[in-house]
């Protein structure tokens, strides 16, 4: 296997010379640069990542820790996520926490073994004290856990109330809104309480379910969605929490005889890429999925590299109308 001393050799150079340019340090010119591209190339010298992170006191790993990749909104997310610590010469260290507690923990001590430089936070099992203890730069995504630990979000309020007005103003009279776990102190719940504000000021009937805590399966919101118009037949508009819980009710209506949007109105909320392919169209809250992770990425380098940063950072939400209302 060759060694930094074969590629300087092979180079014509020093064993500095070379580490200055595996380390992008010191100024180098191009031709020499080059020369020791060529040689480590000829030799497929691989550098050492360990030897090269002590040296440089950065790993260059950021971990990222989210419910379940299969969720198409993490998905989407992770990619951007991805696509922008790329550009900074960051890899990503992807965990699925499944909202499982002692997975987590392993997982955020897995992270702290391989020394990664930040960790990016989606997920919120455990509790505030124990993210604070992990003594590395964090950024939560559409979670809130103290003044100490900077989140993005989109803006959940303005996008609540712009989806209940909508469905108001297209002559719906008993609205439901399928929510996420208000367990948990996320700025998602702000949809709701944007709901609730906007039903309560225009005097509409209302009704407000739960999704389960853990949970991300298509069965069981379908499950939730037929007691919902068994127990409320009579549901004119949905304005569901997510485009996934949005497209099983477009689903779920079919087989309870209900045409979309003639009988009932459906607002998402996420504008993921099947929202425009599902029968008819969603009309939803597109968050700014790329602009979020862009944003969460630049927060956590700053924070790697020692600068101050904001710890609120809401991004503007868009309506989206298609065909569902």
């Amino acid at each position: 296997m060759a060694t930094i001393r074969d590629v300087a050799e092979k180079a014509g150079v020093t064993v500095t010379t070379v580490s200055r340019v595996l380390n992008n340090r010191g100024y180098i010119s191009e031709k020499t640069r080059k020369k020791v591209y060529e040689a480590m190339k000829e030799l497929n010298y691989q550098p050492n990542e360990l030897a090269r992170s002590l040296y440089r006191r950065k790993s260059y790993l950021i971990g990222l820790l989210i419910p379940s990749v299969s969720h198409p909104f993490f998905a989407e997310l992770t990619s951007y996520i991805e696509y922008y610590a790329y550009q900074n010469d960051y890899k990503i260290l992807l965990c699925n926490s499944l909202q499982d507690v002692e997975k987590e923990k392993d997982y955020i001590n897995m992270l702290k073994r391989h020394q990664v430089d930040g960790i990016i936070i989606g997920s919120h099992t455990l509790k505030t004290e124990q993210y604070l203890n992990v003594n590395l730069p964090i950024v939560a995504i559409d979670r809130y856990f103290s003044e100490k630990i900077p989140y993005v979000a989109s803006d959940n309020y303005n996008g609540g109330v712009l989806a209940t007005k909508l469905l108001i103003q297209n002559g719906c009279r008993k609205i439901a809104h399928i929510s996420g776990p208000l367990i948990l102190n996320t700025p998602a719940n702000n949809r709701y309480k944007a709901f609730m504000d906007v039903v309560k000021e225009h005097n509409i009937e209302n009704v407000v379910v739960e999704t389960k805590l853990n949970v991300f399966d298509t069965d069981e919101y379908k499950k939730l969605i037929i007691k919902l118009f068994t127990d409320h037949p009579d549901i004119d508009g949905v304005f569901a929490s997510s485009d996934l819980i949005a497209a099983t009710i477009i689903n779920a209506a079919r087989e309870i005889g209900k045409e979309v949007p003639k009988d009932l109105k459906i607002v998402g909320y996420d504008d993921i890429s099947i929202a425009k392919t599902i029968v008819p169209p969603l009309t939803t809250i597109r968050q700014p999925i790329e602009e979020m992770a862009k944003k969460t990425i630049e927060i956590i380098l700053d924070q790697i590299d020692g600068k101050e940063v904001s710890i609120e950072n809401v991004l503007p939400i868009t309506l989206v109308e298609r065909e569902s209302v």
